[in-house]
């Protein structure tokens, strides 16, 4: 993409996703995550009614009366997106290919997290760890954020979302605000987002297309995989390879969602036609 026109591209996300951000998510954001990790401010004397479970025992024992520890809020929060680039992102029926809307959902929570002086970090993933941009803040590090989502273009097409939990894990070492944004069309992934979960705020953000659950009936016609570029000839007309179809995305959704609620962690699932500002806003009201 030529570099004007990927400055047009970013600028029009920008816009609408800061705008979304500005004046829907920011408060709404704020309100769902805040608290989420209290830090030692300092002690003080006991009182009436304080919690015992905050003596701090050794300041006790040293000054011969009770001392309690102060915990105050965390107000910097940081937000990670894992973002699945796999070659089957690049799928769309009627409205958008379901890459567009991942990276319109990112650009938004990233704006959201701006706003509340929070820092951002991204990973983009396909079955490899293709590109990590470390948290921090700033709207110039938010747009490079959009930029990478846009115009980034990975070695693999296949998708491996256990690989990038491992990594989140791995390299983000304080409790973070993430959000794992893909079809979930992946091989097992439980060992790795249970490790997560324990970690991490986790939200899965599952986009879907229509005709992933509902193959119409149009004869043989030639279909592509797009992660393992084989083409193959599918008879559609029979009734059977449409309902195996069906059941085979229905068992993933369900796989997804029940793995995520295991492990303490929200979903949202999103179609390419839906309007994901309110999927957005009724999750964020959910959790208030």
């Amino acid at each position: 993409m030529k570099t004007k026109d990927l400055l047009k591209k970013v600028r029009k996300i920008e816009i609408k996703t800061r705008r979304l951000s500005n004046n829907i998510f920011g408060g709404e954001y704020h309100s769902a995550f805040k608290g989420r990790g209290m830090t030692f401010s300092e002690v003080r004397s006991y009182q009436y009614g304080d919690d015992v479970r905050t003596i701090d025992w050794n300041v006790t024992a040293r000054y011969n009366e009770p001392f309690i520890k102060v915990f105050e809020e965390e107000r910097e929060l940081t937000l990670m997106l894992l973002v699945d680039i796999s070659g089957s992102e690049l799928f769309g029926g009627k409205k958008e290919f379901k890459k567009n809307i991942i990276t319109e959902i990112s650009a938004t929570l990233a704006f959201s997290a701006l706003q509340n002086n929070d820092k951002v970090g991204l990973i983009l993933f396909s079955d490899e760890i293709e590109l990590y941009i470390p948290p921090s803040k700033g709207k110039i590090h938010v747009l490079r954020i959009i930029r990478e989502l846009i115009e980034f273009k990975p070695k693999s097409k296949k998708t491996n979302i256990s690989e990038a939990l491992k990594f989140l894990v791995d390299v983000t070492k304080k409790k973070s605000i993430a959000f794992v944004l893909s079809d979930f069309i992946s091989d097992p992934y439980e060992k790795n987002l249970k490790i997560a979960a324990n970690k991490h705020d986790l939200t899965g953000i599952r986009i879907y297309d229509r005709l992933e659950i509902e193959i119409p009936n149009l004869g043989i016609v030639p279909m592509y995989d797009q992660e393992t570029e084989k083409v193959s000839m599918v008879d559609t007309s029979s009734k059977k390879i449409r309902d195996d179809y069906m059941k085979f995305n229905l068992i993933n959704k369900k796989r997804f969602e029940d793995l995520f609620l295991k492990n303490g962690s929200g979903t949202i699932n999103c179609s390419t036609e839906e309007s994901y500002v309110k999927k957005l806003l009724n999750y964020f009201k959910s959790r208030v």
